[in-house]
């Protein structure tokens, strides 16, 4: 009997699923997105428009996974989220500041400062590319040129020639307005990590003053077991609060881009 009800207590549950979802299903038909019929398959006929729209959707979903190094490696980010990791070490709030807020920051940053970039690549390639005057590769020249000038404004010219050297390119034909991209990108890396370096060091001093003051004070007094981080964090908190460090670390950032 028990088994009886447990079967028809499961059935019923079933049939009130797929009632849901077939109702929903009805409901939803009138407001549906249409979406584009992809044929994947390797056999029947297909017309020329076909494989064009599914070359295209291949071609959107590689751009997809290709962003986020995009982002990481050709704009500002990676030297705002180092400084910051640096930033987070030498405070020594390694828990109480998450990853994902200073991630947060550092992207909204980024936005901010790449903004008129962004504006010239919509101006100058990615409109008139959707409104059909001009052809792909002018569209990727056109973007490709303030995106270029941006990272060579900020690319050491000794990283800049080390790559031109290896990649074996004509010194005498390359200039600022035709050296590849795949060139500028690691050159450009190297030199945000680079800068970034450099601006972690000047942030780790003052905080490794007080550290080492909070460490002799304690020794002094023979507390050998009192770990100096703890005492040193508050410290350093307050001497963070104090001079506004995220008001300056920020403007300085922003700033360094010009």
């Amino acid at each position: 009997m028990k088994n009886k009800k447990k079967y028809l207590g499961i059935m019923l549950i079933a049939f009130a699923i797929v009632t849901i979802f077939f109702t929903t299903k009805a409901f939803a038909a009138p407001n549906t997105v249409d979406i584009p019929d992809v044929n994947i398959s390797l056999g029947g006929e297909g017309t020329p428009k076909d494989y064009v729209d599914n070359i295209k959707l291949l071609i959107f979903l590689t751009i997809l996974t290709l962003l986020p190094s995009v982002i990481m490696m050709a704009t500002c980010f990676t030297r705002i989220v180092v400084v910051f990791s640096f930033l987070k070490g030498a405070l020594g709030a390694q828990q109480s500041i998450p990853n994902q807020v200073l991630i947060g920051i550092s992207l909204f940053l980024t936005i901010f400062i790449m903004q008129p970039v962004y504006t010239t690549i919509n101006d100058n390639a990615f409109k008139p590319f959707m409104e059909n005057t001009i052809n792909q590769d002018q569209a990727f020249e056109a973007g490709a040129k303030p995106l270029r000038e941006f990272m060579l404004k900020e690319t050491r010219q000794k990283d800049l020639e080390l790559f031109i050297e290896t990649s074996k390119i004509n010194k005498e034909e390359v200039t600022r307005e035709n050296v590849p991209l795949y060139v500028v990108v690691p050159a450009f890396a190297i030199s945000e990590l680079k800068t970034a370096f450099e601006i972690g060091f000047l942030l780790f001093l003052p905080f490794l003053i007080i550290d080492m003051v909070v460490a002799s004070v304690l020794m002094s007094m023979g507390m050998f077991m009192l770990p100096p981080v703890m005492i040193a964090l508050p410290f350093k908190l307050l001497l963070f609060v104090m001079v506004d460090g995220w008001y300056l670390i920020t403007r300085a950032l922003v700033l360094s881009f010009g």
